[in-house]
């Protein structure tokens, strides 16, 4: 396998500290366990978020490289986990960062991710956004409830729902890719994704190397404003361990490139909890845990929601036994209706200090006699 990087971080046009970090795994192992990059964009206040995004870059490439095991994608996971968790103890969480690394492992392509920063895939000229962001634009733009236009000048466009640091644990996207000879694969905070459109980024990786295209990219978003800190890596694919790029025994079938490993379904953001965000800062990332909603007067489609639909209750049917019972007692009325007399006879009169005779409602039954 051959490959190619460049990487560069630039503070911005507005902002007087970076808090982007970025980190290439180094080392021996990386022949064994393939190549790991990583970028992290921190949030927290002026010193809390560089801390994170500098924990999680190095604890991430440190725990994937010091881990052994067979299934690497999962290892990376982990990776991600236990930087999770050093940041929010080290912060008591109080900081924050989003995290994307992608690793190059037997041809394949594995995105991690947690936040907004993002990887792509440029193939034949075409972009793909490989990871998902965790924010609310990217939910409700999955929802339908808001097109992707909306979502890059809406004014909470930078509150995301999922980040390392914040909480004890944390869920982490995994995606998987084959590998083309001639792939390049970018890495970047939202500092250059926020302010340079997917076919302009498409544009650049195609004309330029990858060298020139990092150092393009960031005069360009610093041209229009450099609002954040800038970061973005490129690595460029040269060459595979199979012959000619083809697919091995070993290499994953799936080589549909818009193949990802989750689904949201349409309905997602409108079942969201609405939680109330003070969403007008730009200058940090509002974190909201994951499945909040920002109010906004932005008019969005109604969904038909149909209410749930009810059970009916269940018919009472007669069962066997029950048959058997009622024809036995109906049998026993009719029979004792059958025995009653055609006409009833009225007791005659008592007279006081004689003994009465009693006539019998029902006969034969004997008669019985009272003392008065």
């Amino acid at each position: 396998m051959k490959l190619r990087h460049s990487a560069r971080t630039d503070v911005g046009r507005t902002r007087d500290h970076n808090e982007d970090n970025f980190g290439v795994g180094e080392g021996a192992d990386i022949e064994t366990l393939g190549y790991l990059f990583v970028v992290c964009d921190g949030m927290g206040g002026h010193a809390a978020g560089e801390v994170a995004s500098s924990i999680g870059v190095e604890r991430i490439i440190s725990s994937y490289y010091e881990t052994p095991g067979e299934d690497r994608s999962m290892i990376l996971e982990q990776a991600f986990e236990r930087a999770n968790l050093w940041i929010h103890d080290e912060g008591r969480g109080s900081m924050g960062t989003t995290g994307v690394a992608a690793l190059i492992y037997h041809d394949l392509l594995y995105v991690a991710n947690v936040g907004d920063s993002r990887a792509y895939l440029l193939r034949d000229g075409e972009l793909h956004q490989v990871s998902r962001d965790h924010s609310l634009v990217s939910d409700q733009v999955a929802a339908g409830l808001i097109t992707p236009e909306q979502a890059r000048s809406i004014h909470y466009r930078n509150v995301i729902t999922r980040a390392l640091g914040y909480q004890p644990e944390v869920n982490v996207d995994v995606f998987r890719w084959q590998l083309h000879v001639g792939d390049i694969i970018a890495l970047s905070s939202d500092g250059l994704h926020g302010l340079i459109e997917d076919a302009e980024l498409a544009e650049i990786l195609s004309a330029q190397p990858i060298a020139a295209a990092v150092d393009t990219l960031i005069q360009l978003a610093n041209e229009r404003g450099g609002t954040d800190n800038i970061t973005v890596v490129l690595v460029a694919v040269d060459a595979l361990d199979t012959m000619d790029g083809m697919p091995g025994y070993y290499l994953d079938t799936n080589t549909d490139p818009d193949a990802i490993t989750q689904s949201y379904p349409v309905e997602y953001a409108a079942a969201l909890p609405e939680v109330a965000l003070d969403a007008r800062v730009d200058d940090e990332q509002p974190f909201a845990p994951e499945g909040a909603r920002v109010d906004t007067t932005i008019p969005v489609p109604a969904i038909d929601r149909k209410p749930p639909r009810t059970a009916k209750p269940a018919e009472r049917r007669l069962g066997l036994p029950g048959l058997i019972f009622a024809i036995l007692l109906m049998a026993i009325l009719v029979g004792v209706f059958a025995l009653l007399p055609q006409q009833v006879q009225a007791p005659a009169p008592i007279t006081p200090g004689l003994v009465a005779t009693l006539t019998p409602v029902i006969s034969p039954v004997p008669t019985s006699t009272k003392t008065p």
